[in-house]
């Protein structure tokens, strides 16, 4: 049976997430897809293939003006559906926007002083300088909160930086880092506004990748580098304060996840319905449409759950208690974890095993559904020509980051038995 080359097939949303946007969040991401589709599409599996990033891209990514949506007062939901559709067309953009604006421009918003605001925000919103944050080392991934190595001495009215971060995305051309240390004499971790630029700072690219190519991730070197004082981010105490980043951080590469499984689907479908096999379309094989459909309800899973989490984003998270079902009067408990429109006061680190159970979830959905996407086109699924082989690709790193699949899962764990396996 022929296939009608004007047939309108139902988008990947399969249960219509974006109709609970506002009419300014949809056109909103009606003119991003119009960006991407124009700007980024025709391009990225160059860019991936060359390990090239798009600088000349950037100004025109600023006239978005989508740098943290939820400070401009959009909602949680729809920022995390701007990451997901920006990885349904090109993972390592996302990545990079996700660097840049959900964690150095965020940091700057929760915990920068007056000056450092009016000294860096608008430049940062405007992407006339850009921003990494510089937290992992080479010897201490998911265990840097206790591992932390970096050291800032304080001498004077300036701070002097000895040691070496790795996996910085953005780190090779960023002006800016926001960067992590612990002070040895008090063992608390300070955050640092470092211009790239400063002597003694070295970076040198990561090669040979085989995800997120277009994404420059560096290794740093710091050798006695002098950050003035009114570079510190007065905010910054211990490192239970970078949770509030690191929540949000899961939360969008939990999006990531949820857009590269948009992306999967919607690749595998188009090739199963015009490539012919057999005398007829692929899509008319049973199996093929089982495994079609079982990539939708992966995605359409992994979205819901991550669409609740926005809720809890805007609302506040449930307190032990209240999941406990002993909240005061029998009423539902909640405690002030939204980091980006929520509710005030609460634990720094709240709704981190939601945002664990969110992340660790649909990636690991998304692995199920780009292998199966991968499978459907065959031997043409290894080549970046058919797009399936680069979002193949670019999950394994959406799996690792942010927390791998285990650690997000031991988190989870520890929440609800109260017994921690980490040590």
């Amino acid at each position: 049976m022929a296939v009608d080359p004007q047939m309108r097939l139902p988008d990947a949303d399969f249960y219509g997430f974006e109709d609970l946007l506002s009419e300014r969040e949809q056109e909103k991401l009606a003119q991003l897809r119009c960006f991407l589709a124009q700007e980024v599409a025709p391009h990225a599996a160059r860019w991936w293939q060359d390990a090239y990033f798009p600088t000349e891209l950037l100004p025109k990514l600023a006239a978005l003006e989508l740098s943290t949506p939820v400070q401009q007062g959009y909602s949680p939901l729809f920022a995390g559906l701007v990451i997901a559709e920006m990885t349904r067309t090109d993972t390592s953009i996302a990545t990079f926007f996700m660097v840049h604006h959900d964690l150095f421009v965020e940091a700057l918003h929760a915990f920068g002083s007056q000056e450092q605001k009016d000294r860096l925000l608008g430049d940062a919103l405007a992407l006339r300088i850009t921003g990494a944050f510089a937290l992992t080392e080479p010897g201490h991934g998911s265990d840097v909160a206790g591992g932390l190595e970096t050291t800032a001495v304080r001498d004077g009215d300036s701070w002097i930086l000895n040691g070496s971060k790795r996996w910085i995305g953005n780190g090779t051309f960023c002006d800016y880092m926001l960067l992590w240390a612990r002070e040895p004499e008090t063992g608390r971790v300070r955050g640092f506004l470092l211009d790239a630029s400063l002597p003694g700072v070295h970076r040198q690219r990561i090669e040979n990748k085989t995800a997120l190519r277009t994404v420059q991730n560096a290794d740093i070197t710091l050798t006695g580098v002098r950050v003035s004082e009114a570079d510190r981010l007065a905010g910054i105490d211990s490192f239970d304060d970078i949770k509030h980043l690191l929540r949000g951080s899961r939360i969008m590469v939990g999006w990531q996840a949820v857009g590269t499984q948009l992306a999967a689907v919607d690749i595998a479908r188009a090739y199963a319905v015009e490539r012919q096999q057999f005398g007829r379309p692929l899509a008319s094989f049973q199996l093929v449409t089982e495994q079609l459909v079982r990539m939708l309800g992966n995605t359409v899973a992994s979205t819901g759950m991550l669409a609740r989490v926005a809720e809890l984003e805007r609302g506040g998270y449930p307190s032990a208690a209240s999941r406990d079902g002993a909240a005061v009067g029998g009423a539902p408990g909640r405690s002030g974890g939204g980091s980006r429109g929520g509710t005030s006061g609460g634990s720094p680190g709240g709704g981190m095993a939601q945002a664990a159970l969110a992340k660790s979830y649909a990636t690991r959905k998304m692995r199920e559904t780009v292998a199966l996407g991968r499978g459907i086109l065959g031997g043409n699924g290894i080549l970046t020509d058919y797009r399936m082989a680069k979002v193949f690709a670019d999950a394994e790193a959406i799996y690792t980051y942010e927390g791998t699949y285990e650690i997000n899962t031991l988190i989870v764990g520890r929440d609800i038995t109260g017994i921690s396996a980490l040590r």
